[in-house]
């Protein structure tokens, strides 16, 4: 089973990349994103607001639907490449880098895959959200990856699947809360007229407030399951080592990075502050997610090393 997790997520990357280049291609050849410019109906009729989309270029059309496949097959295969990891493993499937990643990309996919049912003008997110998540599996297969085997001693227990579970869910969900956000600042910029990269890329992702309000929702849902998680953290915490706070570096770049995440949903409430630096705060957020769980796990040492790295 070990061996067959290995070869689905070779499957999986693959999927992905094939993904991205088709959604690559989809936008590049397809129309300029202008969701809500308004078209006179006639003389003298009312203003409509039309919808130009890339489904009225037969190759972009076709990469756009193929893209959308390959990461759907691309799914699958990192949904089986988990499963297959956890039954040969006899536990939960992130007992340590190379699957807590594993589990935080397959959320993250299965968190764009939903935004995209919903908001099916957003497909052009597709290029960026299975780049990252290319990206991440890559690193997380090269040099992350250790074979399978049994659980540190201060791993082996429910409090595993709770704490872990939950944080591991709610990156995957802050990943497209990233992009999202990423992707609005970007918008922005060539509203504003800037052309140069990466700005030049605005002209055919869709429009700024759509991508404004999906950063939002996103994060509003991802917020209390992270919340949730360092609870449970430190729950799990007193319980293994005495103590509910130990000031180890994880815990305090899981606070960080909670802190980050409230200050935008409290910024993103408040009417004076601009929409722009609320999606820069997203873009923080997703920073101090990065340095907790690269920067931490690989440079600091401390009570939450993971096992084999």
């Amino acid at each position: 089973m070990g061996g067959l997790s290995n070869q689905l997520l070779v499957v999986t990357i693959f999927s992905y990349v094939l993904a991205m280049l088709a959604y690559a291609v989809e936008y590049a050849f397809g129309a300029r994103s202008v969701v809500g410019q308004r078209v006179l109906v006639g003389a003298g009729g009312p203003d409509v607001v039309s919808e130009i989309s890339d489904t009225a270029f037969p190759v972009a059309r076709r990469a756009g639907l193929a893209a959308v496949g390959l990461t759907v097959l691309g799914y699958l295969a990192h949904l089986g490449a988990l499963v297959t990891r956890g039954i040969a493993a006899e536990r939960a499937p992130w007992g340590n880098m190379y699957e807590f990643v594993m589990t935080a990309t397959l959320v993250g996919v299965s968190a764009w895959l939903v935004v995209l049912a919903k908001w099916r003008n957003l497909r052009h997110l597709g290029l960026f959200v299975t780049l990252v998540a290319s990206i991440l599996l890559a690193i997380a297969g090269m040099t992350l990856y250790v074979p399978v085997g049994p659980l540190v001693p201060a791993l082996q227990s429910y409090w595993l699947v709770i704490h872990v579970g939950a944080a591991s869910i709610a990156s995957g969900i802050f990943l497209v809360g990233f992009v999202a956000a990423a992707m609005h600042l970007i918008r922005l910029g060539h509203d504003q007229g800037k052309r140069n990269f990466p700005y030049s890329l605005g002209e055919r992702i869709p429009q700024a407030d759509v991508l404004e309000r999906v950063t939002f929702r996103v994060h509003a849902f991802a917020f209390p399951i992270w919340t949730f998680g360092v609870i449970a953290g430190a729950i799990w915490a007193e319980a293994a080592w005495g103590r509910y706070w130990n000031w180890d570096p994880k815990e305090v770049w899981s606070f960080i990075a909670w802190v980050v995440y409230a200050c935008y949903l409290h910024a993103r409430s408040t009417p004076s502050v601009s929409r722009r630096i609320t999606s820069w705060i997203a873009v923080l957020g997703w920073v101090t997610m990065l340095v907790n769980l690269f920067g931490v796990n690989l440079v600091a040492s401390g009570l939450h090393s993971y096992a084999g790295v």
